[in-house]
Protein backbone atom coordinates (compact mmCIF):
# COMPACT_ATOMS: atom_id res chain seq x y z
CA UNK A 1 0.00 0.00 0.00
CA UNK A 2 1.23 3.92 -0.86
CA UNK A 3 0.45 6.71 0.86
CA UNK A 4 1.61 10.33 0.81
CA UNK A 5 3.08 12.05 3.89
CA UNK A 6 4.01 15.96 3.32
CA UNK A 7 4.09 14.84 -0.40
CA UNK A 8 6.51 12.49 -0.02
CA UNK A 9 5.18 8.32 -1.24
CA UNK A 10 5.77 6.09 1.47
CA UNK A 11 4.95 2.31 1.00
CA UNK A 12 2.79 0.34 4.23
CA UNK A 13 1.63 -2.32 5.46
CA UNK A 14 -2.39 -1.95 6.46
CA UNK A 15 -2.51 -1.49 9.67
CA UNK A 16 0.83 0.38 10.53
CA UNK A 17 0.70 3.35 12.93
CA UNK A 18 1.29 6.96 10.96
CA UNK A 19 4.00 7.53 12.67
CA UNK A 20 6.06 4.32 12.41
CA UNK A 21 5.62 4.97 8.69
CA UNK A 22 6.98 8.43 9.16
CA UNK A 23 9.84 7.73 11.02
CA UNK A 24 11.24 4.66 8.56
CA UNK A 25 11.06 7.54 5.83
CA UNK A 26 13.12 9.94 7.70
CA UNK A 27 9.42 12.54 8.46
CA UNK A 28 9.98 14.19 11.80
CA UNK A 29 6.99 13.83 13.57
CA UNK A 30 7.49 15.53 17.01
CA UNK A 31 6.01 13.18 20.34
CA UNK A 32 6.70 13.35 23.88
CA UNK A 33 5.10 10.33 25.22
CA UNK A 34 6.44 7.94 22.35
CA UNK A 35 8.96 5.11 23.41
CA UNK A 36 9.88 2.27 21.50
CA UNK A 37 9.73 -0.21 24.18
CA UNK A 38 6.52 0.24 25.26
CA UNK A 39 3.41 0.31 23.35
CA UNK A 40 1.54 3.52 22.62
CA UNK A 41 -0.41 5.31 24.53
CA UNK A 42 -1.23 8.72 22.73
CA UNK A 43 -1.31 10.41 25.79
CA UNK A 44 0.28 14.14 24.92
CA UNK A 45 -1.53 14.78 21.58
CA UNK A 46 2.24 16.30 20.44
CA UNK A 47 2.04 13.96 17.23
CA UNK A 48 -0.84 15.43 15.74
CA UNK A 49 -1.41 15.69 12.13
CA UNK A 50 -3.97 16.13 9.20
CA UNK A 51 -5.51 13.04 6.99
CA UNK A 52 -7.07 13.41 3.62
CA UNK A 53 -8.58 10.10 2.89
CA UNK A 54 -9.97 11.15 -0.92
CA UNK A 55 -8.06 14.15 -2.92
CA UNK A 56 -9.54 17.60 -2.46
CA UNK A 57 -11.98 16.24 0.16
CA UNK A 58 -12.27 17.23 4.17
CA UNK A 59 -9.45 16.76 6.75
CA UNK A 60 -9.20 15.13 9.63
CA UNK A 61 -6.94 15.88 12.74
CA UNK A 62 -5.65 12.58 14.03
CA UNK A 63 -2.68 11.30 16.54
CA UNK A 64 -0.19 9.90 14.51
CA UNK A 65 1.60 7.16 16.97
CA UNK A 66 -2.22 5.23 17.38
CA UNK A 67 -3.83 6.05 13.81
CA UNK A 68 -3.78 2.52 12.24
CA UNK A 69 -3.68 3.18 7.52
CA UNK A 70 -6.24 1.02 6.47
CA UNK A 71 -6.63 2.69 2.64
CA UNK A 72 -4.12 5.10 0.65
CA UNK A 73 -4.19 8.82 2.55
CA UNK A 74 -2.47 11.93 2.34
CA UNK A 75 -1.49 12.90 5.62
CA UNK A 76 0.24 16.72 6.45
CA UNK A 77 2.09 17.06 9.41
CA UNK A 78 2.91 20.95 9.40
CA UNK A 79 -0.12 22.55 8.32
CA UNK A 80 -1.76 25.64 9.56
CA UNK A 81 -3.96 23.74 11.23
CA UNK A 82 -1.84 21.14 12.89
CA UNK A 83 1.09 23.78 13.77
CA UNK A 84 -2.03 25.94 15.61
CA UNK A 85 -2.93 22.96 17.36
CA UNK A 86 0.14 21.73 18.35
CA UNK A 87 1.25 25.06 19.55
CA UNK A 88 -1.71 25.01 21.79
CA UNK A 89 -0.58 21.27 23.66
CA UNK A 90 2.77 22.31 24.08
CA UNK A 91 1.33 25.66 25.75
CA UNK A 92 -0.53 23.45 28.16
CA UNK A 93 2.39 20.78 27.95
CA UNK A 94 4.83 23.78 29.27
CA UNK A 95 2.37 25.08 31.46
CA UNK A 96 2.97 21.78 33.41
CA UNK A 97 6.50 21.27 33.69
CA UNK A 98 7.58 24.49 33.04
CA UNK A 99 11.32 23.05 33.68
CA UNK A 100 11.09 20.50 31.01
CA UNK A 101 13.94 21.56 28.38
CA UNK A 102 12.44 18.79 26.11
CA UNK A 103 8.95 21.27 26.26
CA UNK A 104 10.73 23.86 25.29
CA UNK A 105 13.11 22.50 22.21
CA UNK A 106 9.80 21.02 20.73
CA UNK A 107 8.40 24.58 21.24
CA UNK A 108 11.00 25.89 18.58
CA UNK A 109 11.57 22.47 16.73
CA UNK A 110 7.66 23.42 16.00
CA UNK A 111 7.74 27.06 15.26
CA UNK A 112 4.90 27.37 17.40
CA UNK A 113 4.55 30.48 20.45
CA UNK A 114 3.38 29.76 23.58
CA UNK A 115 0.45 31.91 25.14
CA UNK A 116 1.36 32.80 28.77
CA UNK A 117 -2.04 33.06 30.02
CA UNK A 118 -2.12 29.46 31.53
CA UNK A 119 -0.85 29.04 35.45
CA UNK A 120 2.52 27.76 35.45
CA UNK A 121 3.61 24.67 37.85
CA UNK A 122 6.85 26.50 38.70
CA UNK A 123 10.06 23.51 39.47
CA UNK A 124 7.73 20.87 37.75
CA UNK A 125 9.23 19.03 34.95
CA UNK A 126 6.79 16.07 34.65
CA UNK A 127 4.05 15.46 31.69
CA UNK A 128 1.90 13.26 33.00
CA UNK A 129 2.69 10.60 30.12
CA UNK A 130 2.50 7.80 31.97
CA UNK A 131 5.48 6.00 30.36
CA UNK A 132 7.05 5.59 34.05
CA UNK A 133 4.04 3.59 35.58
CA UNK A 134 3.82 1.36 32.15
CA UNK A 135 7.11 0.52 32.47
CA UNK A 136 7.22 -0.28 35.93
CA UNK A 137 4.30 -2.16 35.75
CA UNK A 138 5.70 -4.46 32.38
CA UNK A 139 8.54 -5.04 34.69
CA UNK A 140 6.18 -6.24 37.38
CA UNK A 141 7.49 -4.26 39.91
CA UNK A 142 4.35 -2.12 40.16
CA UNK A 143 5.62 0.46 42.76
CA UNK A 144 4.42 3.77 41.05
CA UNK A 145 1.63 5.33 39.63
CA UNK A 146 -0.52 8.37 39.53
CA UNK A 147 -1.99 9.75 42.48
CA UNK A 148 -3.82 12.98 43.42
CA UNK A 149 -6.44 15.21 41.01
CA UNK A 150 -6.55 18.42 38.99
CA UNK A 151 -3.18 20.06 39.45
CA UNK A 152 -2.29 17.85 42.29
CA UNK A 153 -2.26 14.99 40.31
CA UNK A 154 1.54 13.70 40.07
CA UNK A 155 3.44 10.12 39.89
CA UNK A 156 4.53 8.56 43.36
CA UNK A 157 5.02 5.72 45.32
CA UNK A 158 2.01 4.62 47.94
CA UNK A 159 1.71 7.47 50.60
CA UNK A 160 4.90 9.20 48.97
CA UNK A 161 6.97 6.66 51.05
CA UNK A 162 9.55 4.31 49.80
CA UNK A 163 7.87 1.35 47.93
CA UNK A 164 8.54 -1.80 49.19
CA UNK A 165 7.49 -3.47 45.98
CA UNK A 166 10.52 -0.52 44.26
CA UNK A 167 13.73 -2.84 42.81
CA UNK A 168 15.83 0.23 41.63
CA UNK A 169 15.86 -0.56 38.38
CA UNK A 170 15.72 3.00 37.28
CA UNK A 171 13.31 1.81 34.42
CA UNK A 172 10.96 4.96 34.73
CA UNK A 173 13.56 7.48 34.89
CA UNK A 174 15.14 5.75 31.31
CA UNK A 175 11.89 6.18 29.52
CA UNK A 176 10.85 9.80 31.00
CA UNK A 177 10.81 11.98 28.25
CA UNK A 178 11.77 15.41 30.84
CA UNK A 179 14.01 13.71 33.21
CA UNK A 180 11.53 14.53 35.92
CA UNK A 181 12.21 11.45 37.84
CA UNK A 182 15.41 11.78 39.69
CA UNK A 183 17.89 9.02 40.07
CA UNK A 184 21.34 9.29 41.72
CA UNK A 185 24.20 6.63 41.31
CA UNK A 186 28.09 6.32 42.07
CA UNK A 187 30.41 3.16 42.74
CA UNK A 188 27.87 0.92 44.99
CA UNK A 189 24.92 2.72 45.76
CA UNK A 190 21.62 4.12 43.54
CA UNK A 191 19.05 6.07 45.00
CA UNK A 192 15.50 6.68 43.51
CA UNK A 193 12.02 7.64 44.85
CA UNK A 194 13.42 7.81 47.86
CA UNK A 195 15.32 4.68 48.55
CA UNK A 196 19.10 3.69 48.46
CA UNK A 197 20.08 0.44 47.09
CA UNK A 198 22.84 -1.26 46.93
CA UNK A 199 24.51 -1.90 43.06
CA UNK A 200 25.64 -5.92 42.50
CA UNK A 201 28.85 -6.24 39.82
CA UNK A 202 29.63 -8.68 37.20
CA UNK A 203 32.23 -11.39 38.73
CA UNK A 204 33.98 -11.03 35.63
CA UNK A 205 34.66 -7.50 34.55
CA UNK A 206 33.15 -5.24 37.51
CA UNK A 207 30.08 -3.69 35.38
CA UNK A 208 27.67 -2.58 37.49
CA UNK A 209 25.07 -5.16 36.97
CA UNK A 210 21.77 -4.13 39.14
CA UNK A 211 20.65 -4.00 42.92
CA UNK A 212 19.86 -7.42 44.15
CA UNK A 213 16.00 -6.65 44.16
CA UNK A 214 16.34 -6.03 40.48
CA UNK A 215 18.19 -9.49 40.25
CA UNK A 216 15.93 -11.13 42.27
CA UNK A 217 12.95 -9.86 39.86
CA UNK A 218 14.57 -10.58 36.61
CA UNK A 219 15.53 -14.53 37.78
CA UNK A 220 11.74 -14.75 39.19
CA UNK A 221 10.67 -13.84 35.75
CA UNK A 222 13.61 -16.28 33.85
CA UNK A 223 12.45 -19.59 35.89
CA UNK A 224 8.51 -18.43 35.29
CA UNK A 225 9.59 -19.04 31.30
CA UNK A 226 11.51 -21.95 31.77
CA UNK A 227 8.90 -23.57 33.35
CA UNK A 228 6.45 -22.62 30.74
CA UNK A 229 9.01 -23.03 27.78
CA UNK A 230 11.12 -26.48 28.35
CA UNK A 231 14.69 -26.08 27.22
CA UNK A 232 15.61 -28.76 24.64
CA UNK A 233 18.45 -27.73 22.35
CA UNK A 234 22.14 -27.27 23.40
CA UNK A 235 22.13 -23.51 23.08
CA UNK A 236 18.98 -23.55 25.17
CA UNK A 237 20.72 -25.32 27.87
CA UNK A 238 23.84 -23.41 27.47
CA UNK A 239 22.48 -20.20 28.05
CA UNK A 240 20.45 -21.73 31.22
CA UNK A 241 23.69 -22.21 32.33
CA UNK A 242 24.92 -18.82 32.22
CA UNK A 243 21.60 -17.43 32.89
CA UNK A 244 22.10 -16.00 36.44
CA UNK A 245 22.43 -12.12 35.83
CA UNK A 246 23.63 -11.65 39.73
CA UNK A 247 26.98 -13.72 38.31
CA UNK A 248 27.68 -12.37 34.96
CA UNK A 249 27.20 -9.11 32.98
CA UNK A 250 25.33 -9.27 29.57
CA UNK A 251 28.29 -9.12 27.77
CA UNK A 252 30.42 -11.51 29.81
CA UNK A 253 27.46 -14.20 29.95
CA UNK A 254 27.72 -14.29 25.86
CA UNK A 255 31.13 -14.70 25.85
CA UNK A 256 31.09 -17.57 28.51
CA UNK A 257 28.03 -19.11 26.08
CA UNK A 258 30.46 -18.55 23.24
CA UNK A 259 33.22 -20.20 25.07
CA UNK A 260 30.95 -23.36 25.80
CA UNK A 261 30.31 -23.40 22.27
CA UNK A 262 33.57 -23.27 21.19
CA UNK A 263 34.78 -26.12 23.80
CA UNK A 264 32.14 -28.22 22.83
CA UNK A 265 32.31 -28.09 19.05
CA UNK A 266 36.61 -27.66 19.32
CA UNK A 267 36.43 -24.21 17.63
Amino acid sequence: MMIYIDDKECACEKGEYIMHIAERNDIFIPRFCHHTGLPEQACCRVCIVEIETQAGGSRQVVTSCVYPVEREIRVYTGSEKIKKQRAMVLALLSARAPDSDRAAALIQVSGGEVPQRFIRLNGEKCILCGLCAKACNNLGAGAISTVGRGTAKKVSTPYEAPSQTCVGCGSCAVVCPTGAIELTQDEDTRTIWDKTFTLLKCDSCGAIIGTPEEILLAEQRLSAQDKSRPQTSEAQAAEADTANPGKLCETCRKKKIAGIFAATYGK
